[in-house]
Protein backbone atom coordinates (compact mmCIF):
# COMPACT_ATOMS: atom_id res chain seq x y z
CA UNK A 1 0.00 0.00 0.00
CA UNK A 2 1.42 3.36 -0.99
CA UNK A 3 0.70 6.37 1.12
CA UNK A 4 0.63 9.89 -0.21
CA UNK A 5 2.74 12.38 1.67
CA UNK A 6 2.13 16.08 1.60
CA UNK A 7 5.38 17.71 0.49
CA UNK A 8 5.80 21.12 2.11
CA UNK A 9 6.42 24.11 -0.10
CA UNK A 10 7.62 26.75 2.33
CA UNK A 11 11.29 26.85 3.21
CA UNK A 12 11.00 26.87 7.00
CA UNK A 13 8.72 23.83 7.06
CA UNK A 14 11.07 21.97 4.70
CA UNK A 15 14.05 22.73 6.94
CA UNK A 16 12.25 21.84 10.18
CA UNK A 17 10.96 18.57 8.74
CA UNK A 18 14.46 17.67 7.61
CA UNK A 19 15.74 18.30 11.16
CA UNK A 20 13.00 16.10 12.59
CA UNK A 21 13.79 13.21 10.23
CA UNK A 22 17.44 13.19 11.29
CA UNK A 23 16.60 13.59 14.99
CA UNK A 24 14.14 10.72 14.80
CA UNK A 25 16.76 8.54 13.08
CA UNK A 26 19.19 9.30 15.94
CA UNK A 27 16.67 8.12 18.53
CA UNK A 28 15.61 5.11 16.48
CA UNK A 29 19.23 3.91 16.44
CA UNK A 30 19.21 3.74 20.26
CA UNK A 31 16.08 1.62 20.46
CA UNK A 32 16.55 -1.79 22.05
CA UNK A 33 20.00 -1.16 23.51
CA UNK A 34 20.78 -1.28 27.21
CA UNK A 35 22.68 1.34 29.19
CA UNK A 36 26.00 -0.47 28.86
CA UNK A 37 25.70 -0.66 25.06
CA UNK A 38 24.67 3.01 24.81
CA UNK A 39 27.75 4.07 26.81
CA UNK A 40 30.19 1.68 25.15
CA UNK A 41 33.12 3.56 23.55
CA UNK A 42 33.33 2.02 20.09
CA UNK A 43 36.31 3.86 18.58
CA UNK A 44 39.69 5.03 19.93
CA UNK A 45 38.35 8.55 20.58
CA UNK A 46 35.92 7.11 23.13
CA UNK A 47 32.81 8.05 21.15
CA UNK A 48 29.62 6.39 22.34
CA UNK A 49 26.03 6.47 21.16
CA UNK A 50 24.83 8.26 24.27
CA UNK A 51 27.73 10.72 24.10
CA UNK A 52 26.73 11.71 20.59
CA UNK A 53 23.14 12.30 21.72
CA UNK A 54 24.39 14.47 24.60
CA UNK A 55 26.52 16.45 22.13
CA UNK A 56 23.57 16.95 19.77
CA UNK A 57 21.43 18.21 22.63
CA UNK A 58 24.07 20.70 23.72
CA UNK A 59 24.69 22.07 20.23
CA UNK A 60 20.96 22.43 19.52
CA UNK A 61 20.68 24.73 22.53
CA UNK A 62 23.95 26.42 21.58
CA UNK A 63 22.94 27.17 18.00
CA UNK A 64 19.18 27.67 18.10
CA UNK A 65 18.86 29.54 21.38
CA UNK A 66 22.01 31.33 22.49
CA UNK A 67 22.62 33.37 19.30
CA UNK A 68 19.08 34.74 19.47
CA UNK A 69 19.12 35.60 23.19
CA UNK A 70 16.92 32.68 24.23
CA UNK A 71 17.76 31.32 27.66
CA UNK A 72 19.03 27.74 27.94
CA UNK A 73 19.70 25.37 30.75
CA UNK A 74 23.29 24.79 31.86
CA UNK A 75 25.23 23.27 28.96
CA UNK A 76 28.07 20.72 29.24
CA UNK A 77 30.68 22.86 27.50
CA UNK A 78 34.07 23.37 29.14
CA UNK A 79 36.74 25.71 27.75
CA UNK A 80 39.40 23.45 29.26
CA UNK A 81 37.90 20.27 27.77
CA UNK A 82 36.60 20.64 24.20
CA UNK A 83 35.17 17.10 24.25
CA UNK A 84 33.21 17.45 27.52
CA UNK A 85 29.85 17.56 25.75
CA UNK A 86 30.60 14.22 24.07
CA UNK A 87 31.20 12.33 27.31
CA UNK A 88 28.50 10.98 29.58
CA UNK A 89 29.44 11.24 33.24
CA UNK A 90 28.89 8.23 35.50
CA UNK A 91 26.15 10.03 37.42
CA UNK A 92 24.23 10.87 34.23
CA UNK A 93 21.63 8.25 33.41
CA UNK A 94 20.43 7.31 29.96
CA UNK A 95 17.08 8.84 30.91
CA UNK A 96 18.87 12.09 31.89
CA UNK A 97 20.60 12.37 28.51
CA UNK A 98 17.47 11.49 26.54
CA UNK A 99 15.45 14.03 28.54
CA UNK A 100 18.16 16.66 27.87
CA UNK A 101 17.87 15.89 24.15
CA UNK A 102 14.07 16.13 24.28
CA UNK A 103 14.25 19.50 26.05
CA UNK A 104 16.83 20.83 23.61
CA UNK A 105 14.72 19.72 20.64
CA UNK A 106 11.66 21.43 22.09
CA UNK A 107 13.61 24.63 22.79
CA UNK A 108 15.17 24.58 19.31
CA UNK A 109 11.78 24.02 17.68
CA UNK A 110 10.26 26.88 19.66
CA UNK A 111 13.18 29.16 18.77
CA UNK A 112 13.09 28.27 15.08
CA UNK A 113 9.30 28.45 14.95
CA UNK A 114 9.16 31.92 16.45
CA UNK A 115 12.16 33.40 14.66
CA UNK A 116 12.17 34.60 11.07
CA UNK A 117 14.63 32.79 8.80
CA UNK A 118 16.42 36.09 8.09
CA UNK A 119 16.66 37.07 11.78
CA UNK A 120 20.24 37.60 12.88
CA UNK A 121 21.96 36.45 16.01
CA UNK A 122 25.51 36.27 17.29
CA UNK A 123 27.23 32.89 17.39
CA UNK A 124 29.42 31.84 20.32
CA UNK A 125 32.53 32.83 18.33
CA UNK A 126 31.23 36.35 17.61
CA UNK A 127 30.05 36.06 13.99
CA UNK A 128 26.56 37.01 12.86
CA UNK A 129 24.34 34.10 11.80
CA UNK A 130 20.78 33.92 10.53
CA UNK A 131 18.19 31.40 11.65
CA UNK A 132 18.29 30.01 8.09
CA UNK A 133 22.03 29.41 8.43
CA UNK A 134 21.53 27.77 11.84
CA UNK A 135 18.87 25.43 10.47
CA UNK A 136 21.03 24.36 7.55
CA UNK A 137 24.08 23.99 9.80
CA UNK A 138 22.18 21.89 12.33
CA UNK A 139 20.69 19.65 9.63
CA UNK A 140 24.28 19.02 8.49
CA UNK A 141 25.48 18.46 12.08
CA UNK A 142 22.64 16.12 12.97
CA UNK A 143 22.92 14.13 9.74
CA UNK A 144 26.68 13.80 10.18
CA UNK A 145 26.31 12.47 13.71
CA UNK A 146 23.37 10.27 12.71
CA UNK A 147 25.83 8.63 10.31
CA UNK A 148 28.32 8.13 13.14
CA UNK A 149 25.52 6.67 15.26
CA UNK A 150 24.52 4.35 12.43
CA UNK A 151 28.06 2.96 12.22
CA UNK A 152 28.40 2.57 15.99
CA UNK A 153 25.07 0.74 16.18
CA UNK A 154 26.10 -1.60 13.38
CA UNK A 155 29.30 -2.39 15.30
CA UNK A 156 27.26 -3.23 18.41
CA UNK A 157 24.62 -5.55 16.96
CA UNK A 158 24.49 -5.26 13.19
CA UNK A 159 21.37 -3.07 13.03
CA UNK A 160 21.56 -0.79 9.99
CA UNK A 161 19.47 1.92 8.36
CA UNK A 162 17.70 5.01 9.55
CA UNK A 163 14.25 3.59 10.21
CA UNK A 164 12.40 0.31 10.67
CA UNK A 165 12.14 -1.31 7.24
CA UNK A 166 8.85 -2.95 8.29
CA UNK A 167 7.35 0.57 8.16
CA UNK A 168 7.86 0.78 4.38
Amino acid sequence: MTTTREIPRDEKTILLQSMERHRDAVLWKLDGLDDKQLRLPMVPSGTSLLGLVKHLAAVEYGWFCEPFGIETESLPFDDNDPEADLRVRDEETTADVLAFYARSRAAANAAAGSTDLDAEGTAWFGETVTMRWVLVHMIEETARHAGHIDILRELIDGKIGDHDRDDD
